[in-house]
């Protein structure tokens, strides 16, 4: 094929690319870099302003500046209160240094003598010109970049992609080939009055600027253009679900109903006003004859459960069946207890099914669901099975809802004809990102804690200060309160982590040889875990060491005392629930992070924990931290790898875009309207892995 006068387009493979071919093409399947669309979508990770670089005899002090200079020397420094990294550069005659106080021993490796380095950040000066904890960036020896005066785009790139010559530099020769070819490659989607009413650019400057910014202005705006592509579709896809299943029809439940009644007369505590608004936008959701989806959104001890049983109430009120789905045994057993006590003295059954039972058990439940003599069924992902069938399923609950694979989901939902759906989750989320990724979903935020409760006291401790915790374990179980200590577990196959744990297990029992110690991980057969469990609820043993396999699931009123160790190595949401197995009562409770491996950066991080018990507060600053991956599946959203989107700072954008998706949906509906075309075109080309989640509560 003669590259000079074929044409090519965004599916174009892209061995066909002057100067790639067949055997250099092979490095970037490896990378998900198949065809020229793909090379385009590969993003700049960020830029290097060379419009501002100074040369060292130019530098003012104080002033932000970039820097570009040969590294001549290097060394570990050592004082009294540790160690930090040197770096002296010179570009002629002058240097200066780059300084690094943290990370020693990862940043060293970066680095040889002879390296051309651009260095970013605030000078200082201290015998000489320096920059404390420099952004920074190696650079090709070939660049010139100080004749250079233009803004550059630097790609990520790996071993594989750099031994095919596809580093950086290599990567934008590239790019500068297809542009070269045709800057008009991409088809536009929005009708010119939607990029006039969002203040967009056209698609093809967004992708071109993106690559060959001119100043920050151009990448200000097709970084905008970008990011509002990707929100307007995601929202797009839950505008659809939440259109599609408008349009079913259910049973109506507009009776409270006797058990509904009785059960909420006989609570022992009030509910809380948050309790009551999210009764209420359930009951409206259940008078209406479309089925309910809604979602409650709560913090650890917010009272979720309670909400749940009066909804199924509700629902068994109308002889209609109720299925609980949990993620873990020991959550759904916890399910089980709660429904069990508030409905054992009426006559409704409630039935246990996890794998942890006899056949014979399971099979009596089968038979009893299938004729309508279990009213509520509890249960792992072992109600999603071919012989788990109903008689008339009327509601279901699934707790911690992300926990599941769309699959799974769909499964329980195809056992009953259009059930309600009420989906619960105590992994706190940022409003802006529960309507990002429950946007088809109506949301009811349980934002208030029981008035009973007390706040947990949450504190940082360093390894030399650890014998104060223990001093305090030892009264609170003196005084007949509980503690666990958790130790991280990173996965399932690494045992790196549960030997440590088995290890701090044999030094806790030697500090504690008067207490009773129990130890728990993920890898117990189920029964050895339940009569741990039982024996820990029991008061047979005080204080529970384990794994997080207790992130969720456990409700002991008398815990006082979380100890987490290695606290680091988590993130503030796992550490604010694992946090919320405690401060379950009127008893004052405790959290103590311990920090083994001291570092300013986990130090700044955990003592965001300190400062508050809020878990929407937590999860905003984990994801600003951490960014989105855990809050979305990597299977079911696929979709969000383009690295561009940022949650906590998108809140604006993804209003926008989410407004305008809901908008053409409610006009169109199936997208059929000639100023749609495009828009669903391009959905459908580019975005039809979302296409699983249509139809999905």
């Amino acid at each position: 094929m003669n590259n000079s006068t074929y044409t090519f387009d965004k599916n174009t493979d892209i061995k066909f690319l002057k100067s790639v071919g067949p055997k250099r093409a092979q490095a970037l399947y490896q990378n998900n870099i198949n065809t020229i669309g793909d090379l385009l979508k590969h993003y700049p990770r960020r830029y290097l302003d060379r419009t501002n670089i100074k040369k060292i005899s130019d530098l003012i002090v104080n002033e932000k500046a970039v820097v570009v200079a040969k590294v001549i020397s290097m060394n570990v420094k050592r004082t009294k209160k540790g160690q930090f990294f040197q770096l002296t550069l010179s570009d002629t005659k002058q240097t200066i240094q780059g300084l690094w106080f943290h990370g020693v021993s990862w940043i060293m490796e970066k680095f040889n003598e002879g390296d051309i380095v651009a260095l970013y950040g605030k000078i200082e000066f201290y015998q000489g010109f320096r920059i404390i904890h420099p952004e920074f960036d190696i650079l090709d020896k070939d660049d010139d970049p100080i004749n250079t005066s233009r803004i550059v785009p630097l790609y990520s790139s790996n071993n594989i992609l750099k031994k095919a010559g596809f580093d950086t530099r290599g990567i934008r020769r590239l790019l500068i080939k297809i542009f070269e070819k045709d800057k008009e490659i991409l088809s536009e989607f929005f009708n010119p009055s939607i990029l006039k009413q969002e203040g967009l650019i056209d698609l093809n400057k967004s992708i071109y600027f993106i690559h060959n910014p001119t100043d920050q202005y151009s990448i200000d705006t097709s970084l905008y253009r970008l990011k509002f592509n990707e929100h307007f579709f995601l929202q797009l896809l839950k505008a659809l679900n939440k259109k599609k299943l408008e349009s079913y029809e259910g049973k109506v439940y507009d009776e409270l109903g006797e058990y509904a009644i009785k059960i909420y007369k006989s609570l022992e505590f009030n509910l809380t006003k948050a309790q009551i608004k999210s009764l209420r936008d359930i009951r409206s959701d259940l008078k209406l004859k479309k089925p309910m989806n809604r979602l409650i959104q709560g913090d650890v001890g917010c009272g979720k459960t309670i909400v749940a049983v009066i909804t199924a109430a509700i629902i068994a009120g109308h002889h209609s069946q109720i299925a609980i789905m949990a993620p873990t045994e020991i959550l759904a057993e916890q399910h089980y207890n709660s429904f069990e006590k508030h409905f054992k003295n009426y006559d409704i059954s409630c039935q246990l099914l996890i794998s942890n039972i006899s056949q014979k058990e399971k099979n009596d439940i089968y038979k009893n669901l299938e004729s309508g003599r279990i009213n509520i069924i509890v249960g792992t992902h072992a109600l999603i099975q071919k012989k788990v069938i109903f008689k008339d399923l009327g509601l279901v609950i699934i707790d911690e809802q992300h926990r599941f694979g769309v699959d799974q989901r769909k499964s329980l939902l195809e056992k009953g004809d259009n059930p309600n759906v009420l989906s619960m989750t105590a992994t706190p989320i940022p409003r802006t990102l529960a309507f990002t990724v429950h946007g088809d979903m109506d949301i009811s935020w349980i934002d208030e804690m029981p008035q009973n409760r007390k706040s947990i006291k949450t504190k940082l401790i360093y390894e030399k200060n650890v014998t104060n915790v223990y001093e305090h374990m030892k009264k609170e179980m003196d005084k007949g309160h509980y503690c666990y200590v958790v130790y991280p577990l990173i996965e399932e196959s690494d045992k790196m982590d549960l030997k440590d744990a088995k290890s701090g297990f044999k030094s806790l029992q030697k500090i504690f040889s008067n207490y009773n110690l129990g130890f728990m991980h993920g890898k117990l057969p189920k029964d050895e875990k339940n009569s741990l469990m039982n024996k820990f609820i029991n008061g047979e043993i005080q204080c529970l060491i384990s794994t997080t396999v207790i992130e969720v699931g456990i409700d002991h009123k008398m815990a006082t005392i979380m100890v987490i160790e290695n606290s680091e190595r988590f993130g503030l949401t796992q550490l604010h629930q694992l946090r919320g197995r405690v401060g379950r009562s009127t008893l004052q409770s405790y959290c103590y992070l311990i920090q083994r491996k001291d570092s300013f950066t986990s130090s700044q991080r955990l003592k965001i924990m300190e400062k508050t018990t809020d878990g929407f507060v937590i999860s905003d600053e984990d994801l600003k931290i951490r960014g989105p991956g855990d809050f979305f599946g990597t299977k079911q959203h696929g979709y969000l790898n383009s690295g561009l989107i940022n949650f906590s700072q998108d809140r604006e954008i993804i209003k926008r875009a989410r407004n305008l998706a809901f908008k053409i949906v409610d006009e169109d509906p199936k997208l059929k309207l000639e100023k749609n075309k495009l828009i669903k075109s391009e959905f459908m080309i580019n975005y039809k892995d979302m296409l699983e989640f249509i139809n999905i509560g």
